[in-house]
């Protein structure tokens, strides 16, 4: 089988990485594409999976439409050249070129449509298949849901071992208190209007927090130049094993949010989408798992901060909180790799049991 995966997000790489050398392994041909995004690239390149570059990107909705059409062009090619069966993607490129093409497209979405109202138009129903997860709030009838969370592709136990060797990298000794902060850019489609923690909210974020631990930054794009001393100079494959053994994860950032939860670290949020993500919702409210904070209630959220720093136990709670929620959600790279291997068997096999996929734990 020939199988495309196209990159749209630097996390998308991490959850189609294990499925791209398992499917590899299996003796199918898998190709990958990706836009200009420096993060995804360095992973890539990182973890030695090849790649076709698709050119720039843009942060005016006008530029992206026009970038759109470019990479249309750019993937229709390789999809003739290469005889492509099968695409698995959340962009709306491969959905597009599906319909001009013998390949199908299959769409791995985990925001709810309310949240993506552009990619819900345009892209959704285009593709064969959209899988997300069970909780997300989902209308169309191409929907799949499996129970798992994107993050669970590859912070899975059964594909991530937390390297502790980490520690002493960046100097530190096992059992120090340390937070990691996240910072959004908030560039793509659905981001516009979306705040996250303002500079001053930040700034007083960082001062306590420097008085209780070491604080490592990690942002999107450029950091504010007085955080400067504080950011994470660090190889991005390590940074889950940093995040693993924090004391606490701290940002506006939702993808970070969610690996820090299925991690079992302590994960805050603060932004405009809190209350709207279901993935989010459920590891909050089901789970325990991580708490989401409006914009407008940052004195709630550093009083939140504080009542879990007082708490002796903190990281043994949120592993067996982390525990719970393994044990209802599946192994969910295997299901990707069954899932694009078996197409289209596999959706029949879906729509008619959906219990098959808890035989992948």
């Amino acid at each position: 089988m020939n199988i495309l995966f196209d990159i749209a997000h630097p996390a998308h790489v991490h959850v189609i990485r294990n499925a791209y050398f398992e499917l590899t392994k299996r003796g199918h041909k898998v190709y990958v594409t990706v836009k200009d995004i420096p993060s995804a690239i360095a992973l890539l390149d990182k973890y030695g999976i090849p790649y076709t570059y698709l050119g720039g990107k843009k942060d005016s909705l006008l530029g992206k439409v026009v970038l759109q059409l470019m990479y249309n062009v750019k993937v229709w090619w390789l999809v003739v050249m290469k005889n492509i069966d099968v695409a698995f993607s959340s962009s709306i490129t491969p959905p597009y070129i599906s319909r001009i093409s013998k390949m199908h497209s299959i769409i791995f979405d985990d925001d709810d449509d309310a949240v993506e109202p552009l990619f819900v138009k345009y892209g959704h129903p285009f593709s064969d298949v959209v899988l997300s997860p069970a909780c997300a709030v989902r209308a169309t009838n191409k929907l799949i849901p499996y129970s798992g969370y994107h993050e669970l592709a590859y912070l899975h136990p059964n594909w991530f071992t937390p390297d502790p060797d980490i520690l002493n990298e960046i100097g530190l000794k096992p059992g120090e208190t340390y937070f990691v902060l996240r910072f959004n850019a908030f560039k793509a489609h659905h981001d516009v209007g979306v705040k996250g923690l303002s500079i001053e909210n930040k700034r007083e974020l960082i001062a306590f927090l420097a008085k209780k631990g070491r604080v490592f930054i990690t942002t999107e794009r450029n950091i504010d130049e007085e955080f400067k001393k504080y950011q994470l100079l660090l190889s991005p494959e390590k940074v889950h094993s940093l995040i693993y053994y924090a004391t606490m994860l701290i940002g506006d950032s939702q993808t970070m949010t969610s690996e820090a939860a299925v991690l079992g670290t302590p994960a805050i949020r603060s932004n405009t989408f809190v209350g709207q993500i279901s993935y989010l919702e459920e590891e909050e409210h089901t789970y325990g798992l991580t708490y989401g904070f409006l914009p407008n209630d940052f004195d709630a959220l550093r009083t939140k901060v504080e009542e879990l720093l007082l708490l002796p136990d903190l990281k043994e709670i949120w592993q067996q909180r982390r525990e719970k929620m393994l044990n209802d959600k599946i192994d969910v790279t295997a299901f990707y790799v069954w899932f694009i291997e078996n197409y289209p068997k596999s959706a029949e096999v879906m729509r008619e049991n959906a219990d098959y996929q808890y035989r992948f734990k």
